[in-house]
């Protein structure tokens, strides 16, 4: 079975109870924990700054005490200045869309200069032509299976194809890079999502909306290791 990474997205979770929320979907079997931060300009919703994340950091730990990433996806334009705030308030990983940064190689060289490890985002009819410049620097590809800005929406089935086509990439250039899916994904598709080549599930309603957060992990585990 390959080195999976499951990361719910807390932007499915409970809002007034946020701490005790990663605390649960980590001892539930969460790798990372994934914030998807809007700004109401790049995309149409309004979510997370950096307080937030600099409030949960202390809670995203497992319970023997081991660090869980932060693993930030910025849905924000521009891009650079609030990625250093992100930075400082304790993200692991810091993804963000080139065509929200004026200079891309500029944005991941300022995320890496943080001590953070830098990604790219690709929206359902994103091409991946900026990999050709920038996959020898990054440490992460997303590519999402829904249209950025909104929770709870359906997996667009043409995301298997870019999938397939990163991971093509990701092998070419002999990079440890990882390839992250965002969007849609639950226990009946994960399974094919994994086959087209992605290794990082972004889930959100589909754990959130369960009152059994590892019955959901278990479940998705299982589905991947059939692959």
């Amino acid at each position: 079975m390959k080195n999976y990474r499951i990361a719910p997205s807390i932007l499915s979770a409970d809002f007034a109870r946020l701490g005790e929320e990663v605390k649960n979907v980590i001892q539930a079997g969460a790798d990372w924990i994934h914030f998807d931060v809007m700004d109401n300009h790049y995309v149409p919703n309004l979510t997370f700054g950096p307080m937030i994340c600099s409030a949960l950091k202390p809670h995203a730990k497992k319970p023997d005490g081991t660090p869980v990433p932060i693993d930030v996806h910025l849905m924000v334009q521009p891009v650079d200045a609030l990625a250093a705030s992100f930075a400082d308030a304790g993200a692991s990983l810091i993804s963000f869309h080139p065509e929200a940064s004026g200079h891309v190689h500029r944005s991941v060289q300022a995320i890496k200069s943080k001590g953070c490890q830098a990604g790219v985002v690709f929206n359902p009819a994103t091409p991946l032509d900026v990999l050709d410049w920038v996959i020898d620097d990054i440490d992460l590809i997303l590519i999402m299976s829904v249209n950025p800005g909104f929770g709870g929406q359906s997996f667009i089935d043409s995301a298997l194809r870019k999938i397939e086509q990163a991971r093509k990439r990701i092998e070419a250039s002999g990079k440890d890079i990882r390839l992250e899916v965002d969007g849609g994904i639950k226990t009946d598709n994960i399974a094919r999502v994994a086959s087209a080549g992605a290794d990082t599930f972004v889930a959100g309603s589909a754990i959130f909306g369960n009152p059994d957060y590892k019955a959901v992990i278990d479940s998705m585990r299982s589905a991947l290791a059939g692959v």
